[in-house]
C-alpha cells in the first residue's frame, strides 16, 4: 500500500500544496480525498481547516489517467473521473457521467479491453526507464460491483439446480475476472464444485456435484 499522509490547511489548495511538498512531488501528482471541508466561520469564529488524506501519484498511474482521459475526450464523453486504492493497493479509476455507459459493452467486454490497454499504458517503459509496477482497475458507473453481485446470484442459482437435479451445468463464456467470482462463490457452498474448460478466449465454467463432499 502506498504511503498516505494527512494534511490540514486553511484551504484545499493550500492543503494539496503542502501535501505535495511533504511527498516531494508536484501538486498535479497528488491523489487526495477530502476528510474535512474548510469552513470560514463568522469573523474567524468557528473556522475549520481543510483536512485531506493524500498520496503521490506514480508515473504509471498518471499514464493510466491520461489514457482514459484521452479516450473520453476522443469520444466526446463528458464524464467525472475519481481515483482510489482498493484493499490490495491497486489503483482504481472510477468513471461516471452521461454517456459513459458505452465504455462497458456487453457483459463488460469493452470495459475489460480498456482495462487491459490501460495497464499496458501504465507499465510501458521507454529507453530503459525504471518505474514501479502498478495494477490498474477500471470501473464505469459502478458496473463492477453490480456485475459481481449478479454473478454471485447466478452461481448460487445454478448450483442449486445441480444439487436438485444431480446434473452438471455449463455457464456461458466469461472473462478471467468473472470466472474468479463464480469459483469463489461456489467454494462457499457444500456439495458442488467448479471447473473451467475451453480455450482462453472461450473458457466456460462447469458446476458439478462434488462427490467427495458426501
Amino acid at each position: 500500500m502506498k504511503e498516505e499522509i494527512t494534511v490540514r490547511a486553511k484551504t484545499l489548495e493550500e492543503a494539496v500544496a503542502e501535501a505535495a511538498a511533504k511527498l516531494g512531488v508536484d501538486p498535479g501528482q497528488v491523489d487526495y480525498r477530502v476528510v474535512t471541508e474548510a469552513k470560514k466561520g463568522f469573523l474567524g469564529i468557528g473556522a475549520v481547516d481543510c483536512e485531506i488524506a493524500a498520496s503521490a501519484i506514480l508515473p504509471g498511474e498518471k499514464d493510466a489517467l491520461n489514457f482514459i482521459k484521452t479516450i473520453l475526450d476522443d469520444m466526446g464523453i463528458d464524464a467525472k473521473i475519481e481515483t482510489s486504492y482498493d484493499s490490495d493497493g491497486d489503483f482504481v479509476i472510477d468513471v461516471t457521467g452521461e454517456g459513459a455507459g458505452v465504455l462497458i459493452g456487453h457483459h463488460g467486454d469493452t470495459l475489460d479491453s480498456l482495462q487491459y490497454l490501460i495497464n499496458l499504458a501504465a507499465n510501458r517503459r521507454e529507453n530503459g526507464e525504471k518505474r514501479e509496477f502498478v495494477r490498474v482497475n477500471l470501473d464505469v458507473e459502478g458496473y463492477r460491483a453490480k456485475r459481481e453481485e449478479a454473478l454471485r446470484q447466478l452461481a448460487r442459482r445454478q448450483a442449486e439446480k445441480v444439487l436438485k437435479y444431480k446434473r452438471s451445468v455449463m455457464l456461458e463464456p466469461m472473462s478471467p475476472y468473472e470466472r474468479r467470482i463464480i469459483h469463489s462463490e461456489i467454494q462457499s457452498m457444500k456439495g458442488v464444485s467448479t471447473n473451467s474448460i475451453g480455450s482462453e478466449n472461450n473458457r466456460k465454467i462447469v458446476i458439478y456435484l462434488d462427490q467427495t463432499a458426501e
